[in-house]
Order: C-alpha cells, then structure tokens, then sequence
C-alpha cells in the first residue's frame, strides 16, 4: 500500500546538500564536454548533442492527468485534470550517430505543451512548454557530481585515442567508472565492460519504462517521474528483443509500429519517504518500490502517425532542446549530477543552435510539428 501523505518527504532546506568542489568540477565537466562537442562538430560537421544524439522516434499526442488526485499527488502541473498536446523525442544515449546494433541506455524526452506559469530558466521564463527527461533505467551509474565528473575526463581523453577506443565509447553511452577504468587501462573493451552493455540489451525501445535522471521536486515533495507501457499493444512489446543489425534499426521498429496503430504509457509518481533509503545526491542508488511504490498520475495517448519523416526529424534534432531545467520551479531536478546539468545542458545547446544556423524556439501549439 502507498504511504500515508504525512509520511512522505517534504522538499525544504535541506533536502540537497552541496558537494565538495561542486562548482569547481561542474566547470571542469562543462569545459570538457565542450571540447568534445567541437570535435565531434568537425567529424560530422554539423553539431549533435553531447548524449542522445541520436533519434529514433518523433511523436505528438496527450498527457491526459488523472481527476481527482490526492493531495500529495496534486502537486505543480498536476493540481488538475487537464489534457496538454506533447511532443517526444525518443533517442539512444551516446554522443555520437552510430549504428544501432551495440547495445545502449534509450531516453524518452516529453515535451507538454500550454503550462501556465513562470519557468526556471530566466530565458525560457515566459515559455508554454514542460520538459521530462527519462531513460529506461532507474539509476545514473555516475550519480554525484564527482563521478560525472571523473567520466568526462575519461571520455574526452580516450575520445583522442584509436578508433577501438571510441567505437567502445559510443557503444555504452553513460558507462560507469570501472568500465571506464578498465577501457584506459588495457587499451580497448573488455569482459567486465561487456557486461555494463547487457545491463541494456536490445529491447523493443517502444515497450520500456523509462525514469526521470535522478530525483525531482515534485510540488511540496520529492519524487521520481516514470512512464511505463499501459495499453496492450505496448506490453506485448515489453522486453521484446529485437534484430537491430541495420544502422537505423530502433526509428524502423518505431515508424512500422505507428504507421498501423497508437499507443498508451501510464505516467507514475514514485515519491520519497526515506532520504538515507531514497537519496537525492546520489543518483546511483535505486529507490526501493516496496518503501514506496509508483503511483498514477494519468497517461499519454499517441495515436497512428508518421514517427520520423524528413520535416519531423529535422525539427526535433535541430530546432527544439529537451533540457530537464525548462520547468516550472515546482518540478526542478535536483541532486548534484542535475545542478552539473544546469551549464551541460545550456553550453550544449547554445554550440548545436550556434554552428547548425539553427535559432532554438519551444513551441506554442502542437501543429507545430511536422507531420
């Protein structure tokens, strides 16, 4: 059974803790990624996110809230029943456009469109758009600032080695540090790396539950944000393996699903109760569901479609970002690895808009995307 409201964590002074030498090593990461940015700028040329680079997937559809939530669900953009028009971006964790056959962490980026309200970012204060950023894991094996940081570095320096090197980079997108490790010390992929990659086999990318990058703040509380398959068509997906030995496997499985029928998530609260149980800072440690099991917040329904045409995919990879911190302060991400994400996300984005000639704009109606 859910935990009672008077249970649950209430987000205060406290809740985050600085960490040592936090500004010093967000910097650092920032300036690293970066570097890795315009290199891989003068690969391609043409600029690519520094994670997710790749999509598989544009969809439009509604998040339909559930009525008459209980108080410690009401919370933010959830206060009521309401149906917004969004947008998401379904993609594959490295910074790199690579073929699909290695396995990898997927994200699932929601953009709710019509949210009243004043955003964090001072730049985006007047925007009408909501970003979620999730992955089908709960868990960043990099979760504090520290680790994220000491990842970086990593991947920028074997980012300049052989090309076995960075073909093992790009195959485990976000590694944790032993894997790490182990690929700078012996000089190329190993066993125990291998098995960091079939934490994320290759699974229907359509059947997945997806979770929010470490914790948020959910109204007066603190939580996690899911989504997970609801209709039937998605769980007879679940956990499906897939043949994805062609280079553009995962955006052909998602244009043959919609091209014939819709599809439904459910979107889930997991709120804290504990924070030695359920930490904020550190996004390694999986909150324990039966200490406090999801809970329904309502669903997004995506119908039939054309999930990748040309205009579609240009307006997602070039136009719009997806950054956790386009958000009403109600909803703000929190824990180090996420305030090292605040300059990530800006530094990646202004370079992308900057060197593609591309004016980054969020959306104020849903006919905005391309069919």
């Amino acid at each position: 059974m859910p935990a009672t409201p008077t249970s649950y964590v209430r987000f205060a002074d406290g809740v985050e803790e600085i960490q040592p030498n936090e500004d010093q090593l967000g910097d650092e990461t920032v300036a690293s990624m970066a570097r890795v940015a315009r290199m891989m700028f003068e690969k391609n040329r043409h600029a690519i996110r520094d994670a997710h680079a790749k999509s598989h997937g544009i969809l439009r559809g509604e998040l339909h809230i559930a009525p008459n939530l209980p108080e410690h669900l009401a919370q933010g953009l959830f206060k009521e029943a309401k149906t917004y028009p969004v947008i998401i971006r379904l993609s594959t964790s490295p910074g790199a456009i690579e073929p699909d056959k290695s396995p990898a962490v997927k994200g699932f980026a929601l953009k709710i469109i019509g949210v009243a309200g004043k955003k964090f970012l001072t730049e985006e204060a007047d925007a009408v758009t909501q970003d979620f950023l999730m992955v089908n894991d709960t868990i960043i094996p990099t979760g504090d600032v520290k680790s994220y940081h000491d990842m970086q570095l990593r991947i920028e320096k074997l980012a300049h080695g052989p090309e076995l090197l960075q073909t093992a980079i790009n195959k485990v997108g976000v590694l944790a540090d032993k894997a790490l490790e182990l690929l700078e010390d012996v000089g190329g992929p190993k066993k125990e790396v291998n098995m960091v990659v079939q934490a994320h086999p290759n699974h229907h990318m359509l059947g997945e539950t997806y979770t929010t990058l470490g914790a948020v703040r959910y109204g007066d509380y603190v939580a996690k944000l899911s989504v997970a398959p609801l209709s039937d068509s998605l769980k007879a997906i679940a956990g499906k393996e897939m043949d994805v030995s062609e280079p553009g496997a995962y955006r052909d499985m998602v244009v043959d699903f919609f091209r014939t029928q819709g599809a439904e998530y459910e979107l889930r609260a997991q709120l804290c109760t504990d924070l030695k149980a359920m930490p904020v800072e550190d996004a390694s440690v999986d909150w324990p569901q039966d200490q406090s099991p999801y809970q329904v917040l309502g669903k997004i329904v995506l119908p039939a479609q054309d999930a990748f045409s040309p205009a579609r995919r240009v307006y997602a990879d070039d136009v719009l970002s997806f950054n956790p911190f386009h958000c009403l302060p109600e909803h703000l991400p929190l824990g180090s690895i996420n305030r090292v994400r605040i300059k990530a996300y800006e530094s990646s984005a202004k370079y992308r808009h900057l060197m593609n000639a591309t004016p980054r704009t969020e959306p104020t109606d849903i006919s905005q995307l391309p069919d």
